[in-house]
């Protein structure tokens, strides 16, 4: 949530002056739009790793929730 100072501040600045606000944000916004599309260009391929069909993967992780129910059983 946005400083109630802050509002109050920017509220009292003349038009010109929150004009510039603006300019100013969205400029900030669409430099940080470069900066994603240059760490994730529009139309790329990423590779994402599943464990579907991965059997050891299944294993593994059935082992660790075993251990956790043994090590965490009060009844």
């Amino acid at each position: 949530m946005l400083n109630e100072q802050l509002l109050t501040e920017l509220h009292k600045l003349d038009r010109t002056q929150k004009l510039r606000v603006v300019q100013l944000l969205v400029n900030d916004l669409a430099s940080d739009e470069a900066l994603l599309a240059e760490t994730f260009p529009p139309g790329a391929v990423y590779e994402v790793w599943s464990p579907y069909d991965s059997a050891e993967a299944a294993q593994q992780m059935q082992a660790i929730l075993d251990m956790y129910k043994r090590d965490h059983d009060h009844s």
